[in-house]
């Protein structure tokens, strides 16, 4: 199986590139349009800050390329966010795969930390990222972030900090998780299994 991880000004695609590898796949880190497009599966991570991300996608034509991707594509962390329409992340309007906004926490009480770090439960999962997960249970996977997709119709499992959000999303053959398969051990490792099984 050919994996695609797409190549671009954000950290965090070497763990990405690790956590495949002990799958037994070999993803290619890429920025390379025609490979991408030919790829069986596509990752699309991210760890960084919005505007300057959507910016640098704008420059090499990626941001009117990853839509238009009719295989399997998992975006992750920054990378779920970009796919959405709007991020209020230095006002950033983002690729619009998923008919949302990403919206900044804010404190309801003294001991509300921002960002959300660390880990914390994924419930209400369904969907193809989420084979074999029973719905009612929790799982436990690791989160890094300050921005946030509000729960609705492309939710695909739920996480509460502050208040419920979407921890991933589903339309097509697109998904994304907000939180780091990558670095979520077992359960993170099923998510990409599932994704790869796809």
């Amino acid at each position: 199986m050919n994996v695609a991880i797409i190549k671009y000004n954000a950290g965090n695609i070497r763990s990405v590139d690790y956590a495949l590898r002990r799958l037994g796949i070999e993803p290619v880190i890429t920025d390379d349009k025609e490979f991408i497009r030919r790829a069986d599966r596509v990752i699309f991570p991210g760890v960084g800050e919005a505007s300057t991300t959507m910016q640098y996608l704008h420059e090499r034509g990626l941001d009117v390329f990853i839509p238009e991707l009719r295989q399997p594509v998992l975006g992750i962390c920054l990378g779920m966010q970009l796919m959405c329409r709007y991020s209020y992340e230095g006002d950033t309007r983002c690729m619009g795969i998923f008919d949302a906004d990403v919206v900044r926490f804010e404190s309801q009480k003294h001991e509300d930390k921002i960002p959300h770090m660390g880990w914390n439960t994924i419930s209400d999962t369904h969907g193809a990222l989420f084979n074999g997960f029973i719905p009612d249970k929790k799982e436990y996977v690791y989160f890094v972030h300050s921005f946030y997709v509000p729960t609705g119709m492309h939710t695909a499992a739920t996480t509460t900090h502050i208040h419920p959000f979407s921890a991933a999303l589903q339309k097509q053959n697109f998904f994304a998780t907000q939180f780091h398969p990558e670095k979520s051990g077992g359960v993170g490792e099923r998510i990409l299994q599932n994704f790869l099984d796809v």
